[in-house]
């Protein structure tokens, strides 16, 4: 089975494997998979022990493979749209993009969830033998006139968020459109969006066509969620149902993709800021990290490490992971930064990567 001692990150040319020794704190470069080719995400799935990648295959399109070790790999068909699907009418849909996977419920083992472009989730009961779309949520009346593309050509699910107590709830969140709550296994959503703004609509309070970058919970209290935003950072902590700006004010912490949730502390959470929507770079040319210990109230900017002029990284959303005190992530200009003392202070791992799409502890 996997553990924590396992990093993967993905990236614009294969997915490379760092480790560490249990006890120690040196983490290593052990291997590279998939080398010149696009990985998109990739994950251990934690009941199963698999190996999961997804890749944008810049000729073949979008591939998916699996690995019950790590070291051999397999590919699976991906998750495929029905014959007669459309993202608006007379488009067809067609998988443009893998970008989220979540395992299923502990009591679910081989239950797997892969979110896509154009806004499809799709579900596998047999470990990614196949996939069905779901299709209370493609269904929904909100889809074909509601939700658009955010930075790509069609909506995009980027963050599912399964109970491993309850198979039968959890959260996706699309750009653009927002979050979606079901609690009877997908037969039925709800948005969850009340409290957002999003600047770039007509009416900025629409409860649909919001634009989160990335939404996380705390898994000490899943009641207790947060999302980085086109439009600033948010905070629920009633499981979705109101959410509040918790943006600071006269500081860094606003703009960005990726955001990461203590896994015990509902009270705590980083991100790394950028400029603006229009300027995706490192803010004054200095990379820096930002948490918060009291739900947004107030955020603390830590640089320790981390460059500090003439520096144009930014975070991708599924480039930043946390497990207990250690924190990872990778930016667009291939430098990998680890912290092991909650992202006060860093070091590198590499400044030599190509261009980073996720990092994952494992």
């Amino acid at each position: 089975m996997a553990d924590k001692n396992i990093l993967l990150v993905g990236s614009r040319k294969g997915l490379m494997v760092y480790q560490r020794a249990k006890g120690s704190q040196e983490w290593k470069h052990t291997d590279t998979h998939f080398l010149g080719i696009p990985v998109s995400l990739a994950a251990i799935d934690a009941h199963t022990g698999y190996w999961w990648a997804m890749l944008d295959h810049g000729h073949w399109g979008c591939k998916l493979h699996r690995s019950a070790d790590g070291k051999v790999w397999e590919e699976l068909e991906a998750p495929k749209y029905p014959e007669g699907e459309e993202v608006k009418d007379g488009v067809p849909a067609t998988t443009r993009y893998l970008w989220a996977f979540s395992p299923g419920a502990k009591s679910e083992p081989g239950t797997i969830y892969i979110g896509t472009e154009p806004g499809g989730l799709f579900k596998s009961t047999n470990n990614g033998d196949s996939f069905e779309l779901v299709r209370a949520l493609w269904d929904h009346p909100s889809r074909k006139d509601q939700w658009f593309g955010g930075g790509r050509d069609y909506p995009g699910i980027h963050s599912i968020l399964v109970n491993p107590e309850n198979p039968d709830h959890l959260y996706v969140s699309i750009s653009c459109a927002g979050t979606f709550e079901t609690t009877d296994g997908g037969k039925s959503w709800e948005p969850r969006n009340k409290g957002l703004k999003a600047d770039f609509l007509p009416d900025p309070n629409s409860e649909i066509g919001q634009d989160p970058h990335l939404v996380e919970w705390c898994m000490a209290n899943r009641q207790v969620m947060w999302q980085q935003n086109h439009c600033g950072i948010y905070r629920s902590a009633d499981g979705g149902k109101n959410w509040a700006d918790i943006s600071e004010a006269n500081g860094p912490a606003n703009f960005g993709f990726a955001i990461a949730a203590s896994e015990t502390n509902p009270q705590r959470a980083w991100v790394v800021p950028g400029v603006s929507d229009m300027l995706r770079v490192a803010i004054d040319g200095a990379l820096c990290v930002c948490r918060t210990d009291d739900g947004g109230a107030t955020w603390k900017a830590f640089r320790k490490g981390l460059p500090q002029e003439s520096a144009y990284d930014i975070v991708y959303r599924h480039a930043l992971d946390v497990a207990g005190n250690t924190l990872a992530f990778g930016t667009t200009t291939g430098n990998l930064y680890l912290s092991a003392d909650d992202g006060e202070s860093w070091e590198v791992l590499s400044h030599n990567l190509p261009m980073i799409h996720s990092v994952a502890f494992c």
